[in-house]
C-alpha cells in the first residue's frame, strides 16, 4: 500500500511538469486576433511600454497602438484576450489617436506593408510577419504641396530641356543590382511613378529599426509637391517602379565613375588641360599549357598601364605573369584623368568570378599563381567597358553561367 501512496505521489508531481494540452476549439479568427495580441505584447517585452501614436514614432508601434484600440473597443475581442492580458494592456486608459494615425489604415499605406495586415478589420490578418521583416517594412511619408515650388521649378525645366539636348542621360535603374542608399547623394534627379523627383536635402545619419544607417531627406516633385521621406523610402520606392531612372549630372560629357572618391572621366572629349594616363588592355595566350589551348578564346589578360603596351609586353617568355609565352593584344581602350590602379582593381573585382586560378612555373621552377587571368569573352570585356564610360557599372554583375553582363 505504501508503495503505491508514493507511485501516485510520484505521478501527480510529474503531472506538474507534463505539457498543457491545447484548448480545442479555437476559430481561425479567434488565432489570428490572439497571434495579433501576441505581437504587440512581444513590443511591451522589448521596449518597456504600451505602444504609442505620433507621427514621429516607427510605423509599426504606431500601427500596433492603432490594433491595440480596436481590440479594446470589441467586445469579443476583449473576452478572447483577457485571460492572456498579463501586462493589463486591455484595462490601461486609451490614447487618444491623432489623425494621422487614424487614417492609417488607407490602402497606400497598406500596398508599402505588403498586405502584412488589413487594420480596417483587425480580425482579418492575412499574416503575421517576423520582427525582422516588420523592421524591413519602409515608412510611407506622405506628400503635400511644396510652398516654395517656385525655386525649384527653374531646375525641373533646365532637367527637361537638357534631356532633348543630350546634355543628360535617363539610365534605368537595374533591379538585380540594387540602388543602395549611399548611391543617392543631394542635388541628384531620379524619374519615379512618371515625375521628375529632386533630392533637395539630405538629412543627417540616423538608424533605421533594422539597426541600419539612414536619413531623412526633402524630395522635391516636378507635379509640385514634395515629401520628407527616408532614403530608404525613395530606394524602395524606385525599385518597385520598372520605368524608375536615374537622371545623369548636366554638362554629362564623360561618365563619372560615382563609387569612387574623386570625380574621374573616362573617355571624354579630349581638351588642352586633359593628360593621357594609360591604357586598358586585353591580352590572349599563346601558350601551349593544356587549360590555355582548351579555353584560348576566352581566356584573357586584363590590365591597366601607364606606359606604352608594347613595352610592358617585353620578355613575356620570362614572366609567369603572362603564363611564360608570347601574347597577342585583342583590345585596348585609351584612359584620361584618372587613377589607373583604382580602375584595374575595379575591373578584376568586376570579373572576380571567372578569375582563373592556373599554376605556372617560373625560370626558376617555382609556381606562381597569376591573377589577372579570366575566362571571360571578348564581347563581355567590350560592354564592361562601355558600362563604365556611361557610368552605369555599378548596375550590373558579371554572370559567369551565362557569360555575360547582368
Amino acid at each position: 500500500m505504501t508503495d503505491d501512496l508514493d507511485l501516485d505521489a510520484l505521478a501527480e508531481e510529474l503531472a506538474e511538469f507534463a505539457p498543457k494540452e491545447k484548448k480545442a476549439g479555437r476559430s481561425p479568427r479567434e488565432e489570428r486576433i490572439i497571434a495579433g495580441f501576441e505581437d504587440i505584447q512581444r513590443f511591451v517585452d522589448e521596449h518597456g511600454h504600451a505602444p504609442r501614436h505620433g507621427e514621429h514614432l516607427d510605423i509599426f508601434e504606431r500601427l500596433y497602438a492603432v490594433r491595440l484600440d480596436r481590440l479594446c473597443d470589441q467586445p469579443d475581442c476583449r473576452a478572447i484576450l483577457e485571460p492572456l492580458d498579463r501586462q493589463g494592456l486591455l484595462s490601461a486608459e486609451p490614447q487618444p489617436a491623432p489623425a494621422s494615425d487614424a487614417e492609417l489604415d488607407t490602402d497606400a499605406l497598406l500596398a508599402e506593408l505588403e498586405g502584412a495586415m488589413d487594420i480596417g478589420d483587425i480580425t482579418t490578418l492575412k499574416h503575421v510577419r517576423t520582427a525582422d521583416e516588420k523592421r524591413a517594412a519602409e515608412e510611407v511619408a506622405a506628400r503635400e504641396k511644396c510652398e516654395d515650388f517656385a525655386t525649384f521649378k527653374p531646375l525641373f525645366d533646365q532637367v527637361a530641356a537638357d534631356l532633348k539636348t543630350g546634355e543628360r542621360e535617363s539610365r534605368v535603374i537595374r533591379k538585380a543590382a540594387g540602388l543602395l542608399k549611399t548611391d543617392i547623394k543631394q542635388g541628384e534627379f531620379f524619374i519615379l511613378d512618371g515625375l521628375t523627383v529632386y533630392v533637395a536635402e539630405v538629412g543627417e545619419p540616423q538608424k533605421a529599426p533594422n539597426g541600419e544607417n539612414d536619413a531623412r531627406i526633402r524630395a522635391i516633385f516636378s507635379n509640385g509637391t514634395e515629401s520628407r521621406m527616408l532614403l530608404r523610402s525613395l530606394v524602395r520606392a524606385l525599385h518597385k517602379d520598372e520605368a524608375s531612372r536615374r537622371i545623369s549630372a548636366h554638362g554629362y560629357a564623360g561618365p563619372l565613375f560615382a563609387f569612387e572618391e574623386e570625380a574621374v572621366a573616362f573617355d571624354h572629349e579630349i581638351t588642352g588641360d586633359d593628360q593621357a594616363s594609360g591604357t586598358i588592355y586585353v591580352l590572349r595566350s599563346k601558350s601551349d599549357h593544356p587549360f590555355v589551348v582548351a579555353n584560348r578564346e576566352v581566356l584573357h589578360k586584363i590590365g591597366v598601364t601607364g606606359s606604352d603596351v608594347k613595352k610592358r609586353l617585353g620578355n613575356t617568355r620570362l614572366d609567369p605573369t603572362f603564363l611564360m609565352a608570347e601574347v597577342e593584344v585583342v583590345a585596348t581602350y585609351t584612359l584620361y584623368n584618372i587613377n589607373r590602379a583604382k580602375l584595374e582593381h575595379l575591373i578584376h573585382r568586376f570579373f572576380e568570378p571567372a578569375r582563373v586560378d592556373i599554376e605556372i612555373k617560373d625560370r626558376f621552377g617555382n609556381p606562381v599563381v597569376p591573377r589577372e587571368w579570366f575566362l571571360v569573352p571578348l564581347a563581355s570585356i567590350n560592354e564592361a567597358v562601355e558600362r563604365i564610360k556611361d557610368g552605369t557599372i555599378g548596375e550590373y554583375v558579371y554572370d559567369t553561367s551565362q557569360a555575360r553582363l547582368a
